[in-house]
């Protein structure tokens, strides 16, 4: 049974979603302070967090910066402010995607469920052996899930990692955002473009020499992206 913990201020908002949690099989803890939750979410094994922004004490931008820098589980971040720019910010620091509130409480769920489903399939026992991807430089360890860079190992958050694997296995093929946001998060994009649009910023910024003139992620204006080779 997978465990999830919950942090948010609102008792009444993380109750409800603690019930229709538990109603799809999960097991659910809530805190509803920023440091309380950041110190269970560091001490103890969780297999999805779900963060709000706005919290006493530590807020959500802290809480998942903090948990990043040591967890590689889905962070899945929710806030009733609506502005781009903290959705940027919030995916910017590693979070796995972004819910503006109010939202269904089954959008949730269906959520949730996506990012345990793609997780445990891509760090399951059932990896190959030595998988590796090897591009001008770049090493992609799917295995260990760890990429080298001229030889030097740089650190990806999960999506970062799974969307730049993606990538190198199909190399010159130009994907939509749409497309894209499908394949990594398993779910239609809703006018989350912005998720992909920041992960690709991420990711150029630990591969490429100079992210203005990138020379392995390449943007084709109006249409999407395409990994050169």
């Amino acid at each position: 049974m997978s465990r999830l913990l919950i942090i948010e201020d609102e008792a009444e908002i993380a109750d409800l979603e603690k019930d229709y949690l538990e109603m799809s099989g999960y097991e659910v803890e809530i805190e509803h302070a920023g440091d309380t939750g950041l110190t269970r979410a560091l001490s103890e094994k969780f297999d999805l967090i779900i963060l709000d922004l706005m919290l006493p004490g530590v807020d959500g931008f802290e809480v998942c910066k903090r948990i990043r820098e040591e967890k590689n589980i889905p962070i899945l971040m929710v806030s009733a402010k609506k502005d781009d720019i903290d959705k940027i910010r919030g995916l910017g620091l590693g979070a796995d995607d972004y819910m503006t509130k109010p939202f269904s409480p089954s959008e949730l769920v269906a959520r949730v469920k996506a990012h345990l489903t793609r997780y445990e399939r891509l760090v399951g026992s059932h990896a190959k052996e030595n998988d590796i991807v090897e591009i001008r430089g770049i090493r992609i360890d799917k295995t260990a899930r760890r990429v080298y860079i001229d030889g030097e190992e740089k650190t990806f958050t999960t999506k970062e990692f799974d969307l730049l694997t993606f990538l190198a296995e199909n190399p010159n093929h130009v994907y939509t955002k749409d497309e894209l946001f499908r394949e990594i998060w398993d779910m239609d994009s809703i006018g989350d473009i912005a998720t992909v649009t920041v992960h690709i910023k991420k990711i150029r910024e630990k591969i490429e020499y100079d992210t203005a003139n990138p020379q392995y992620i390449e943007t084709i204006w109006g249409v999407g992206y395409r990994f050169k080779v």
